[in-house]
């Protein structure tokens, strides 16, 4: 790794939560990271949340692979932008969350762009529909560069995305724009995939109605989601004749 600038080193060093502090202390120490290492090494699950950690602190964080313990390609991580001046615009991030996220509920309510359930507020996490690693960083002046998913959505993404080949090679906004993890309600595909798809969330007293299905599909021998995409097959089918 090449010689960091002195005030960038002083910047990681102020950065003291611990997920992104692991990190950017190893890539200090060996000049990347792997999520293998991430997994194996510091016990982290999700380790794009962890990258991601970082760059909230405003140190910029690019993407490439390597070849993991087992043979397979994996992503590793290593500082990119190294100027103090230009990473500083990005710092102060909790102010700018709380802003993007007020505007966010006060317009959409407290619920997730993805499963459209609503959850407490404190727990909707905002990330960029269009990922940092593609677009760069989002618009600070437009909350609608951003969305709020819950933590299960945001982890789904993070996985879907990591293993996209817009987000590998390709690169281009466009693209992420017409993908379903940016804009669910009006998409073409899925991470460059013609894929399709409908979360369904059953809460409070819909939950009973949930069981049913559960209980039927089970008499039937069937998974749940096949069993309600047939429902609905034949549904349309019914009104189409």
């Amino acid at each position: 790794m090449p010689e960091l600038p002195s005030d960038f080193i002083d910047l990681c060093h102020s950065i003291t939560a611990k997920r992104p502090k692991t990190v950017i202390d190893h890539i200090l120490a060996h000049g990347s990271i792997t999520t293998e290492e991430l997994k194996v090494i510091y016990g982290y699950s999700h380790p794009p949340r962890a990258v991601r950690d970082v760059r909230e602190h405003g140190i910029s964080i690019t993407t490439f692979r390597v070849t993991g313990s087992d043979g397979r390609k994996i992503a590793a991580y290593r500082f990119s932008d190294v100027q103090v001046k230009r990473l500083t615009k990005l710092s102060g991030r909790t102010g700018l969350s709380k802003k993007i996220k007020d505007a966010l509920t006060e317009k959409y309510g407290c619920k997730c762009f993805i499963y459209l359930e609503e959850i407490d507020k404190s727990e909707l996490q905002i990330d960029h529909r269009v990922p940092y690693e593609v677009g760069g960083d989002a618009t600070e002046e437009n909350p609608e560069d951003f969305m709020l998913l819950s933590g299960s959505a945001n982890r789904a993404k993070s996985w879907s995305c990591e293993h996209c080949e817009n987000w590998n090679n390709i690169k281009e906004r466009k693209i992420c724009l017409t993908c379903y993890w940016a804009y669910p309600e009006s998409y073409t595909h899925i991470a460059t995939r013609q894929i399709r798809r409908l979360d369904l969330v059953w809460q409070g007293d819909e939950t009973a109605i949930y069981e049913q299905l559960k209980a039927k599909a089970h008499s039937l021998e069937k998974e749940i989601p096949v069993f309600v995409k047939e429902i609905i097959e034949k549904e349309i089918c019914r009104k189409s004749t």
